[in-house]
């Protein structure tokens, strides 16, 4: 299979402004970042080939339905496949780029037996994504994670903080960073890595504590907290986080990894009543113990992205959480889910 075979036109150079389609492999198409960047880029008039496997981590009801914001264009085509054994060199052939943000998430979720899917989905599966992209000379940006830095040694973190992860999951982001460095130096890939900063927005995953707040405060229910609520994280909006994404595709230096993160650090005690604020509604709060892996603070510095691209993040903490909840609301309520009015 190759872009010609969907249908898509294809040349090599990334530029904007010009009248020919760019076409752009996005990895974890169905995922939260990926269905969000796929939107930009069809909306931009760029064409995308969404790859996906449906992993078992969240209902696949809730990953076809962030595909309905991308079906409905003839720019975008779909393949279900296991990025271990999907035919990569046919479809990175030609194309101006490959997002790869397909993954396993989850700090919690690496611990015991199931990480093997981890070392499958993350590690394995980037080295095939490098491997090809590097013989087909096509330009790779990719997800790492802010958990690479665990409780880091200094606040905002920079790119240069020694990394000490405190997860399995952050041991297989930061081992997709050693990756990238090993086929930049053997294979000549040309590659940009990302470490997102706890992003959120409408369409998160629903084990995320910014979606689970929304919909216990839309849907009735209760909201459990990994510890006492003082924990901090540096919190980015989803479109600007697809914003960043797209960028450092264009303008970024090779073999860069930066920060992208919102400058809203804020605990979750404070998300909490900032969405309380805007819903009018209060919240039932539980505690329990801090689960493993669980960070204190996080907080990026992402000056040298903006230095180096331009980017910087544009959203509000609060006007993003009005949009996350808004669209939590109209879903639950289309569901047949009672919401508050």
């Amino acid at each position: 299979m190759t872009p010609a075979d969907l249908n898509f036109p294809s040349n090599g150079a990334p530029t904007r402004g010009r009248s020919a389609i760019s076409t752009y492999v996005v990895t974890g198409v169905a995922g939260f970042i990926g269905s969000h960047l796929a939107e930009m880029l069809l909306a931009r008039g760029d064409a995308v080939i969404g790859i996906d496997a449906f992993t078992s981590y969240y209902p696949r009801k809730l990953k076809r339905a962030n595909l309905e914001y991308l079906t409905d264009s003839s720019r975008f085509s779909f393949l279900e496949a296991d990025l271990n054994d999907a035919p990569l060199e046919s479809l990175f052939a030609g194309v101006d780029g490959v997002f790869h943000l397909a993954a396993q998430p989850g700090v919690r979720g690496s611990w015991g037996q199931g990480f093997e899917h981890y070392v499958r989905d993350n590690v394995q599966a980037t080295s095939r994504v490098f491997d090809v992209a590097a013989a087909a000379g096509v330009r790779v940006v990719y997800a790492s994670s802010s958990s690479i830095y665990g409780d880091a040694e200094g606040y905002p973190t920079t790119e240069a903080t020694t990394p000490q992860p405190r997860s399995p999951y952050g041991v297989t982001k930061l081992t997709c960073e050693h990756l990238h460095r090993a086929f930049s130096l053997n294979k000549g890939l040309d590659a940009v890595g990302l470490r997102y900063f706890t992003v959120y927005g409408p369409r998160q995953r629903p084990d995320m504590a910014t979606q689970r707040i929304a919909e216990a405060l839309c849907g009735g229910g209760s909201f459990e907290v990994f510890g006492t609520g003082e924990q901090s994280r540096d919190v980015t909006y989803v479109e600007d986080a697809a914003r960043a994404t797209l960028t450092v595709m264009e303008v970024a230096p090779t073999d860069r990894v930066y920060n992208v993160g919102g400058g809203s650090e804020t605990t979750l005690r404070e998300i909490i009543a900032t969405c309380e604020q805007i819903t009018g509604e209060t919240l039932e709060v539980t505690y329990t113990t801090v689960a493993d892996g669980d960070v204190k603070r996080t907080a990026a510095d992402t000056s040298l992205i903006l230095e180096e691209t331009g980017w910087s993040p544009q959203v509000s903490l609060e006007d993003g959480l009005t949009s996350q909840l808004a669209r939590t609301m109209s879903h639950q309520a289309w569901e047949g889910t009672p919401a508050v009015a």
